[in-house]
């Protein structure tokens, strides 16, 4: 196999390592005189443009678990994983106009914050340790993991560790420099994601058609997809009858058809995207307008994401099926790697800064956010309440090395079983445990006055206890059939509901709950937000940027549907 990296390839990789370490430094530098102020080391307060507000959001979100996880379900499910980052830039849109305006209105510079100043510290601290937990154990391990498997792949698969440790050295020499430095390099490692993702893609459609015998071309490479694969070009997948083979049936687990856009992916989508201390630092410290047009650039960037991260998946399910594609190991998430092995030399060095890029920068914004939990909600309020700006900042870079080091010894030989169940699953499905509970405290504590912190509590707690229930349980303890959900079997001689539908059911009975039990006090609780309909109103040109987006959505539906 031909994976291995030419002196070109090394050549790239390092001029892209420069690159990126060289302005991280410089940006660090121009901020020497605030080193030890606590808000712009966690926020770059009001110092992050709209761009660097929307690059960074991006560069945070996108992954080795899109990379490899995503392109991995390209190849299993098709243009129907797509959904994950087109309902994104819809989940996006809904954050510009309706969270950030309660946030900043608010002064809310954390989500454990938030849910001290809506409900009650005990809720905060409750969900600090539990974010902490969530952070450290499942993202910041996924994804240190999942990178460190494929680059180590493409480069002879001799030396996981070595790039294991690289990439967590990587990160930490930009996290450290604060959240100016971390947004400020995404502008560059985004740039180099995409355009090394492109190069990926097209590249991979280009070998099809040679392959296919159309030429190096990669619109003709695009149609033969099309025409070899045309169930991996439909949005929604169909559900299963007493026919459909097993494979039919985990496609349906996976993502259920229509099934998925009435809850789960939606629950998905705005609870990260709008509820998460990892993505709503970025735009947490700057106006609102700033950053709305952040947020709306990233949801432009999102319908981009799926002709990088998933489109070379498919590509590999084409070559591989019709036998062109033998160096494709480990499953579905090593397609993304074997594909990359078509690249020449320089190009395939590109490719795998793009990937490192990816990597870097999500591990460097996961443990900033880390640091910024643990510094402002739980050091400073109940360890050392007397801490300065100065101290802050030092706990906040013991809290960053602290997060890695951890990250590094529990995927040193993969102690938490990511690679057993595949990399976008394994952060979809664990995530997805507590999402219900999370989006419903606070979609209810922004929009609803009576909301109560007996309530909140009660709702994070039953979220979770009903997402296990439904997950793993319920169809053992209800039946297969009932008037809820369908379970089906899974080839494993259990029988399992799909996980979107379980995120459905969880948030569905969790604001019931929450609802019910928030009858119960003041027709307005005084801990409730004040909210005016002048906050929500948006300027002319966000609201070109709102349309331009939808109706880019809407067609791409209308061609894939």
């Amino acid at each position: 196999m031909s994976q291995n990296l030419a002196f070109a390839d090394y050549a790239v990789f390092i001029i892209y390592f420069i690159v990126v370490t060289t302005y991280g430094y410089t940006i660090y530098r121009k901020r020497e005189k605030n080193e030890h102020d606590a808000k712009a080391y966690f926020l770059a307060e009001g110092n992050l443009t709209w761009w660097a507000i929307g690059a960074s959001l991006i560069a945070s979100n996108i992954s080795a678990e899109q990379f490899i996880g995503m392109s991995g379900e390209g190849f299993f499910l098709g243009i129907a994983v797509a959904a994950y980052e087109w309902i994104a830039a819809i989940a996006l849109i809904i954050v510009a106009v309706w969270f950030i305006p309660v946030y900043l209105k608010n002064k809310i510079y954390t989500m454990p914050q938030f849910l001290k100043t809506r409900y009650n510290e005990s809720t905060a601290l409750i969900m600090a340790v539990f974010w902490l937990f969530l952070y450290v154990f499942v993202n910041l391990t996924s994804i240190l993991y999942l990178g460190a498997v494929a680059i180590n792949g493409l480069a002879g698969g001799e030396y996981l560790h070595v790039i294991m440790v690289g990439l967590a050295v990587f990160a930490l020499f930009i996290s450290l420099g604060g959240m100016k430095v971390v947004a400020y390099t995404d502008v560059i490692q985004v740039a180099v994601l995409i355009i090394g993702g492109l190069v990926t893609s097209y590249i991979a459609l280009t070998t099809v058609g040679q392959y296919f015998g159309v030429g190096e071309n990669a619109i003709a490479g695009f149609k033969v997809l099309m025409r070899e694969a045309p169930e991996h070009f439909k949005m929604i997948i169909p559900k299963p009858t007493a026919t459909s083979s097993q494979l039919e049936i985990d496609k349906y687990l996976t993502f259920p058809g229509l099934l998925s856009y009435l809850a789960g992916i939606w629950i998905i989508n705005l609870n990260y995207w709008g509820c998460n201390q990892y993505i709503t630092q970025r735009a947490l410290g700057a106006d609102l307008q700033t950053a709305r047009t952040g947020i709306l650039f990233a949801g432009f960037l999102k319908l981009l994401m799926p002709l990088i991260v998933m489109l070379p998946g498919i590509a590999a399910y084409v070559l591989y099926q019709n036998g062109h594609l033998p160096q494709l190991v480990g499953g579905k998430d090593g397609a993304y790697s074997a594909v990359l092995t078509f690249l020449p030399t320089g190009l395939k060095g590109l490719s795998v800064a793009a990937l490192t890029a990816a990597i870097v920068a999500s591990l460097a914004g996961k443990v900033n956010s880390i640091s910024t939990i643990y510094t402002l909600d739980i050091h400073k309020k109940y360890i050392q309440k007397e801490a300065g700006e100065r101290q802050q900042v030092n706990i906040g870079r013991i809290a960053v090395f602290a997060a890695m080091l951890l990250a590094v010894l529990f995927t040193w030989n993969d102690l938490l079983g990511i690679g057993g169940v595949g990399g976008f699953t394994y952060i979809q499905k664990y995530t997805g445990f507590i999402s219900p509970g999370v989006f419903a405290m606070f979609i209810l504590g922004m929009f609803w006055r009576r909301t109560t912190g007996t309530a909140a509590i009660v709702g994070v707690i039953l979220g979770f206890v009903l997402s296990v229930l439904f997950n793993e349980y319920a169809p053992m303890l209800f039946g297969n059939e009932t008037l809820l959900y369908t379970a089906y079997p899974n080839g494993k001689g259990t029988f399992e509901i799909p996980f979107h539908i379980c995120m459905g059911l969880s948030f569905f009975f969790t604001t019931l709950a929450m609802i019910a039990i928030s009858f119960a006090g003041p027709k307005i609780n005084p801990k409730a937000f004040e909210l005016d309909t002048e906050m929500f109103k948006v300027k002319p040109q966000t609201t070109v940027m709102i349309v331009i987006t939808l109706l880019v959505i809407f067609a791409l539906y209308a061609k894939f549907w």
